[in-house]
């Protein structure tokens, strides 16, 4: 189906070894290389097979947390088949606000959430360990699941999923991870 376009998605794309999971698409990837001009018998083709090619309608996006430490940086093969492009926390943005905003979430909180996760990240930014790649995302907030999203539900977030992520980051500055903690959950 030439007329139509597709897209295959591949969350965390980084996590696997791309040479494997690949083999021969990776050069058959390449935005040059998409045509039956460049159709080639694959591995475990069998006798009788038609060679293999991947249209130009066909388009990859790739997913990675770039904060992940136990990955290793980008393979220079995969980054050559891809353009990049960073997804920074959206707490200022007028949609995320909007969202919130559709959500239920009363104006006070609102701007909490934003003032708060704004200068959390501008800390975690600065830290010459962590950087842009470690900010703390707006995804937290975008969903309230069974529970109203007042108060009880904030510090659930801040609880569950942000305290032990910052305490990953810090994790041999509890001070540090705890500070931040307190200024997310202060009442002020």
């Amino acid at each position: 189906d030439q007329e139509s376009d597709y897209v295959l998605v591949i969350d965390e794309i980084n996590r696997g070894n791309l040479s494997k999971i690949f083999g021969e698409l990776l050069m058959l990837i390449e935005a040059d290389k998409r045509s039956e001009a460049w159709a080639t018998t694959l591995t475990y083709t069998k006798e009788g097979e038609t060679s293999f090619y991947i249209p130009k309608n066909v388009h990859i996006i790739g997913t990675m947390n770039t904060a992940d430490r136990s990955l290793a940086m980008v393979d220079y093969a995969l980054r050559r088949r891809f353009a990049f492009v960073d997804v920074k926390p959206a707490f200022s943005q007028p949609t995320f606000l909007k969202k919130l905003d559709a959500l239920g979430v009363d104006s006070a909180l609102r701007e909490r959430i934003k003032k708060r996760f704004e200068g959390l990240n501008q800390r975690i930014h600065g830290d010459a360990n962590l950087g842009h790649g470690f900010c703390i995302g707006h995804s937290y907030f975008c969903q309230t699941g069974a529970m109203s999203p007042n108060e009880q539900w904030y510090r659930r977030i801040i609880g569950s999923e942000i305290a032990p992520l910052l305490k990953e980051y810090w994790p041999d500055d509890e001070e540090r991870a705890l500070e931040a903690i307190a200024r997310l959950l202060d009442d002020d």
